[in-house]
């Protein structure tokens, strides 16, 4: 999609939603995102969006990466913007990150050849032992409301994922089929304290969980 086409789908989906994302995020990553991550790390987000999660995460360097000039007017005080797309990482990202995220990002890419083209850029950007933790819709559960997305391309579930990145050459660390509900518009609640408690709750991620976590290791 061409950046003006994405621009007015993103107002039409997440219009209004803005303060609400931020507060979640911000919840989501002091009660659990940040255990990935230690104050000295280097972070970059592929595919930052509205920098959300990056803005949230406590790190020394943190690097939202994203083609959409728009990105830059959203990334808080500190955050480096680097306008690119995640399978074409410059290389003065190479062997500098500590944690990659990708979060709701991976089933918009073109095809399985781009998937595996962004799997090689991560592993060029981790330094040894870094992390690549990735968030997103599982098709296994989600299946009935996968395509409700226009901009989602690739049908992505949590075996697929891990195999393709073993393949990759990458060692699978964490593996959670059913994670957070489907979208910000699910039955997640609103208030932090309940939040928090979800994040507790395994019996509540089994129940209403529709995205899948998996954190990846380069050896």
């Amino acid at each position: 999609m061409r950046a003006e086409e994405l621009k007015r789908l993103y107002r039409v989906r997440f219009g209004g939603q803005e303060q609400r994302r931020r507060q979640l995020w911000e919840v989501l990553c002091r009660g659990f995102f940040d255990r990935y991550v230690r104050p000295g790390d280097t972070v970059i987000d592929l595919g930052a969006g509205g920098c959300e999660l990056i803005n949230a995460l406590r790190a020394a360097r943190r690097i939202a990466l994203d083609p959409n000039p728009d990105t830059a007017s959203r990334a808080a005080a500190g955050v480096e913007v680097v306008a690119a797309e995640a399978h074409q990482l410059p290389a003065e990202l190479d062997g500098v990150a500590d944690v990659v995220f990708a979060s709701n990002f991976l089933e918009h890419l073109g095809s399985r050849e781009q998937l595996f083209e962004v799997f090689a850029a991560v592993r060029r950007a981790l330094k040894p032992g870094g992390r690549f933790v990735i968030l997103g819709p599982n098709i296994r559960f989600a299946y009935d409301v996968y395509w409700d997305f226009i901009d989602h391309k690739l049908a992505l579930s949590d075996r697929s994922l891990a195999e393709g990145l073993m393949a990759a050459g990458f060692e699978i660390e964490e593996l959670r089929p059913r994670f957070l509900p489907y979208t910000t518009k699910s039955r997640l609640p609103d208030w932090p304290l309940l939040i928090r408690l979800y994040l507790r709750l395994p019996p509540a991620q089994a129940l209403l969980g529709k995205q899948l976590l998996v954190v990846a290791r380069r050896p």
